[in-house]
Formats: C-alpha cells, sequence, structure tokens
C-alpha cells in the first residue's frame, strides 16, 4: 500500500505546480517588461506688468467715550468712501476690512479716552488713477494707507499660460534624460500640478498720504506654474 500511496502524493503535487501557471502568462523572452519611466518637474514663468492695485485705506479718530469716537469715525469714514467713488472707484471695488474701538491708557492704568478704526480694501483697476484714488482719500480725512498690492486683470489666462510652459520645460528635460541614458521618451503616464501662483508685491508698512498725487510705479511680476510629469521610457 505505501509505494501507491506515494505515486498518489506526486500525482497531486504535479497538478497544484500545472495549475499554479494558469493566467499568469509570462511575456516575450520570459520576464516581465521593467516598470517605472521618467519623472520631471518642469516650471513655466510668465512675466507681466501690472495693470491693478489695491490699498488699505483707513481712518482713526479719537474720543472721550467709546461711542464718541465711533460717531467720529464713522462720519469720516463715509466722507473718504465718497470722495473714492468720485474719483472712479466702483462700489463693488470697495470692501469694509476693519471696524474696531479701543482704549487708551494712561501710564498710571486708567483710561483716558478711545480711539476707533474703520479701514476698507480700494481695488483700482486702471493703475494709473491710482495717486489721483489716493489724494482724493487723503483730502477727505483718510490718515492711514497700507499697500500697494499690485496684481494682474487677467491673471488667470497668464496663469494657463505657465502652466504650458510648466509641461514644455518638462519634457525638454525629460527628453535630455532619456537621449543621455540612450532611451526613447514615451508618452506622459502621470501628470501633477505643484505649487504655483502669481506673486503680488506687497510694499509693507504704513504710508502717510502727502498733498500731491502718490506716485506708483508697477515694475514687474512673474506667474509661475510648477508639474511633475512622468514619461514612459519607450
Amino acid at each position: 500500500m505505501k509505494p501507491l500511496r506515494i505515486a498518489v502524493l506526486v500525482a497531486l503535487a504535479a497538478a497544484v505546480v500545472a495549475f499554479a501557471g494558469v493566467g499568469r502568462p509570462e511575456s516575450a523572452g520570459g520576464a516581465e517588461k521593467a516598470a517605472g519611466g521618467i519623472t520631471v518637474t518642469g516650471v513655466g514663468t510668465i512675466t507681466s506688468v501690472p495693470d491693478e492695485a489695491s490699498f488699505t485705506i483707513g481712518v482713526q479718530t479719537q474720543g472721550s467715550t467709546a461711542r464718541e469716537a465711533l460717531a467720529a469715525n464713522s462720519e469720516q469714514m463715509r466722507t473718504v468712501i465718497a470722495a473714492v467713488k468720485s474719483a472712479g472707484v466702483a462700489k463693488s471695488d470697495i470692501k469694509t476690512q476693519d471696524v474696531s474701538v479701543s482704549a487708551n491708557y494712561a501710564d498710571e492704568g486708567r483710561i483716558d479716552g478711545y480711539s476707533a478704526r474703520n479701514s476698507v480694501l480700494v481695488t483700482i483697476r486702471d493703475l494709473s488713477d491710482a495717486g489721483k484714488v489716493l489724494d482724493a482719500a487723503s483730502n477727505a480725512g483718510a490718515n492711514e494707507v497700507y499697500g500697494p498690492m499690485l496684481s494682474r486683470s487677467d491673471e488667470d489666462k497668464l496663469q494657463a499660460k505657465a502652466l504650458r510652459g510648466a509641461v514644455e520645460d518638462a519634457r525638454k528635460k525629460a527628453e535630455t534624460l532619456a537621449d543621455a541614458a540612450g532611451v526613447r521618451l514615451g508618452r506622459v503616464t502621470a501628470i501633477t500640478e505643484g505649487s504655483s501662483g502669481g506673486p503680488q508685491p506687497y510694499y509693507d508698512g504704513a504710508m502717510r498720504l502727502a498733498k500731491a498725487e502718490a506716485p506708483i510705479e508697477p515694475g514687474t511680476q512673474d506667474t509661475q506654474a510648477t508639474v511633475t510629469v512622468t514619461f514612459a521610457i519607450g
């Protein structure tokens, strides 16, 4: 009986080996093709001249009581907003940023009056009007100005151009690597957008308004896009 039992076990083992290969065809040459590819990062940059500017324009007032300080501030701020509108700024381009009232303290710690503050973010669509708008705000009683924050009205279009430039840059880098490695560059298998954006130069700190129109020089700014692309090896 032992020889028969051994023969049956051998037959079962052979069947297991045979079925293990079902559904796993090997590629030509008896080995699977290597996975992977060439992964590179491309950067696209578009340089342009800003055509818009945003300023924070504010009014700060004092009063013996919080109510007095706020009332005086509100009246003065309404005058400033009216002046900015008259200078050509649309209502939709004026946005309140901050309204606050705080106590002023003397050296010994007692309350010595109150300060009220109100500020609005003003977007000037025509950069050449910036000096006129700031001058109007100053004459109307604005005593705080922060800015400018310069930008482009067509930032979306510039961003799209920067993305296309980033992909082209990635392809050039991949072609160089493929040539150096002696392989052929294949199709794109993956693409990921990285950090991108259009930097907007911001001149920090308060700028006290003068009697004459404030000169605003736009300079240039860069809109940048970054992509990571993987190419197959042909």
